[in-house]
């Protein structure tokens, strides 16, 4: 590739949203952590090797083909359920959680069965605040 020679036209994102392709005969709802998977979108849940994007922005139905819809992504903080039986406390502050589903968060990786949900910010009675997706 060589140097440009004259003006080119700025292609820009902002860089906390991204549109995934969504695996087909999936459903992912508004508000629900999306994770990628063998290179499609699905809803969060426990297994290994994902990688969280973020929370969708809308309801997602893909009754068709891989790849036939897309999910609008985004990044940031975001609260999420709290496990119960391997909670998240103030001392995780600054360190991982993993993803149990699409709404919940644990402290520990369930023995090597979880893959890591974000960074935990804040921790409240009702719920975790995590940094979602890079």
């Amino acid at each position: 590739m060589t140097a440009l020679s004259q003006a080119r036209p700025v292609v820009e994102i902002e860089g906390r949203q991204s549109n995934p392709p969504v695996k087909g005969a999936t459903t992912i709802h508004q508000g629900g952590m999306v994770v990628m998977e063998a290179g499609l979108a699905v809803p969060g849940k426990t297994a290994l090797a994902l990688t969280a994007l973020g929370i969708a922005k809308e309801t997602v139905v893909n009754s068709g083909a891989d790849g036939a819809k897309k999910v609008p992504t985004e990044r940031g903080t975001f609260k999420f359920i709290n496990l119960g039986a391997d909670p998240v406390t103030a001392a995780d502050i600054q360190k991982d959680c993993y993803i149990v589903d699409d709404q919940t968060v644990a402290k520990t990786s369930g023995t090597n069965t979880r893959s890591i949900a974000g960074t935990v910010i804040e921790v409240e009675a009702d719920g975790v605040f995590v940094r979602v997706g890079s």
